[in-house]
Parts: C-alpha cells; sequence; structure tokens
C-alpha cells in the first residue's frame, strides 16, 4: 500500500512517501479502501515530538487515523453486510495510506445522500462539538463566544450552539466574514486589545489557549461557565485565581478522554445532524496524499481555514 510515513521527528519535511505491505483485517476488523483522509493538530504534536501523554510513538510511523471510504475486506467475526459499505473510522496502523485497517466496533456507516469528504469532517470534530455541548450546556438567552469560530471544531460548536446568542472570535477581516455568513457575530482578536472591545458573555469554548484563552476567559460574568478543549497556540489557558472564584463551572482539557466512552453515540448524531443539514462542515482545503508535507505546512502557519483533508 501507498503511504506517507514519518521518517523521524520534525518539520513537514519529515513526511515522506513509503510503500508498505498491504494488511490483512484480523478479528473483529475490517479494511478499508481509504479515499480521505483528515489532518489535525495532534497530527502536527506527533510529528514534532510534542505528542502529549497517551499518544507517543516511535518512528518511522504512519500519522493519522481518521479515514474515510469503502470497506473490502472483513476479519473474522465480521457480518458480511459491512462488505462495500461507505464508512468513516480510525485507522489502528495511521490514516495517510491508501488502505486502512479498523476496528468493526469504531466503524460507522455513512448516510446515503451524505459526501465522504463531509461525514470524515465530523467524525472526531463534530462527536467533540457535541460533547463539548452536553458537559457545558447553554440555551436560548445565553451569550457564546467560541474561539477559534470558524475552525473545523469551532465552525461546527457555532452551528450546534444557535439556541444561544453566538460569538465568533476569529483572526482577520475575511474570517469575520467568513463567520457572519455563517448567521453569527464575530470578534476579530487580531486586532489590539480585542477584549476591551468584545461584549461579556456566559460561556466561553477555548481551542486555542494561552494568553488568548486567558482573555476570552476574562470576558465571562460573574457565573459564567468556562470550557477548555484545545492549545492551538501551544499552551493551555491558565485561569486566574480571581476568574475560578467567580464563574460557576470550569473544565479544562481534561474533560477530553472522559468523553471517549461515549463517542460511539456522539458520532452517530454528528452524522446524522450532518445528513439532515443541521451541521455543515466547513472544508477548508484538500491536498492529494502525496502533497501531505504542504498540508502541515499550511495547518502549522493557519493559511487555510476549516477541515483539511488528504485526498487518495
Amino acid at each position: 500500500m501507498e503511504t506517507i510515513t514519518a521518517t523521524r521527528f520534525g518539520g513537514p519535511e519529515v513526511l515522506e512517501p513509503v510503500t508498505l505491505p498491504t494488511p490483512d483485517p484480523d478479528e473483529g476488523q475490517l479494511r478499508v479502501d481509504v479515499a480521505f483522509a483528515g489532518v489535525g493538530w495532534l497530527d502536527t504534536l506527533i510529528r514534532r515530538g510534542d505528542a502529549p501523554p497517551g499518544f507517543a510513538v516511535t518512528p518511522p510511523y504512519v500519522p493519522g487515523g481518521a479515514v474515510a471510504g469503502t470497506v473490502t475486506a472483513l476479519g473474522p467475526g465480521v457480518a458480511e453486510d459491512w462488505l462495500g459499505a461507505r464508512v468513516v473510522t480510525r485507522a489502528s496502523g495511521g490514516g495517510y495510506a491508501d488502505t486502512a485497517i479498523a476496528d468493526a466496533g469504531f466503524t460507522f456507516r455513512v448516510p446515503d445522500g451524505l459526501g465522504l469528504p463531509e461525514a470524515l469532517a465530523v467524525l472526531d470534530d463534530g462527536s467533540t462539538a457535541v460533547a463539548l455541548l452536553e458537559r457545558t450546556p447553554v440555551a436560548a438567552g445565553d451569550d457564546v463566544l467560541v474561539l477559534p469560530g470558524v475552525g473545523g471544531l469551532g465552525s461546527l460548536l457555532v452551528q450546534l450552539a444557535r439556541d444561544a446568542t453566538v460569538i465568533a472570535a476569529v483572526r482577520g477581516p475575511e474570517k469575520v466574514k467568513l463567520a457572519q455568513r455563517m448567521g453569527v457575530q464575530a470578534v476579530d482578536y487580531g486586532e489590539p486589545d480585542w477584549a476591551t472591545r468584545a461584549p461579556a458573555v456566559d460561556v466561553v469554548f477555548d481551542g486555542v489557549g494561552g494568553p488568548l484563552g486567558a482573555e476570552a476567559a476574562s470576558l465571562l460574568r460573574d457565573g459564567g461557565r468556562y470550557s477548555g478543549y484545545g492549545m492551538s497556540s501551544g499552551t493551555p489557558t491558565t485561569l486566574s485565581s480571581r476568574d475560578r472564584r467567580r464563574l460557576t463551572s470550569v473544565v479544562d482539557m481534561s474533560q477530553l478522554p472522559e468523553f471517549w466512552p461515549e463517542t460511539p453515540r456522539r458520532v452517530r448524531s454528528a452524522l446524522r445532524l450532518t445528513a439532515a443539514g443541521r451541521l455543515v462542515p466547513l472544508i477548508g482545503r484538500t491536498y492529494p496524499l502525496a502533497e501531505a508535507a504542504a498540508a502541515h505546512t499550511d495547518f502549522e502557519e493557519r493559511r487555510v481555514t476549516g477541515k483539511i483533508l488528504l485526498r487518495l
């Protein structure tokens, strides 16, 4: 099979095309002819050698995990009706490849009428967005800030929280216009002293962390709720003791592992919502598999708005 392999830790240049033997599925597994693979923030951290606890690997390895495609082979114990199904799943040996092996128990049929790219775009981000709103619910009358508001996950949070008044925190006038086209208010955190001009809010969803996350948290009214789910800035948000005392709910990235047991239910929910048009994933750019290094470069330099995919 054709793969992109990280031959060592380092910059995007360590991603190289490598041909490996095509694997066969074992008990409870299936093989997928991959059409699209997802590129995420975690992929870039692992490639640099900065993997969070629990995600460490030893090069050489095939990056990624989230894939969409068609089931072409079944291992023992897997029902025959999976054969030929369009699915999204997580590859057990890495997703940057034209073939993937996955556990049947964590493979999901793509609803009729839903494209594979759109289904893949909500496999991780959609289920996480559903989980975040279950952990920190919002309601009509709430003012909610989503930081960042037009990324792959942020744009889904913005859509799912529509019962509230949503403000998308974005960088640059083009992203402000994009958020407005999505039907929500926007603030530009790239402007100096942006937080002094932003409105007070009841809930903050923070996927950036660092000083920006702390500035966003400062906008919370007394009794507000803070939910941290990422640190694309490179560091998590540190809340002041004053903020912690005045807020009714503070959850940080430690909430993410708590979501895992219920992930299958949430993936199915996200797929149903997307098939029904309730969620419209923002796909920023799709690259050929051979251009995985360029995809990582553009991801890290924030040249693309929305979900980045690789096309096989």
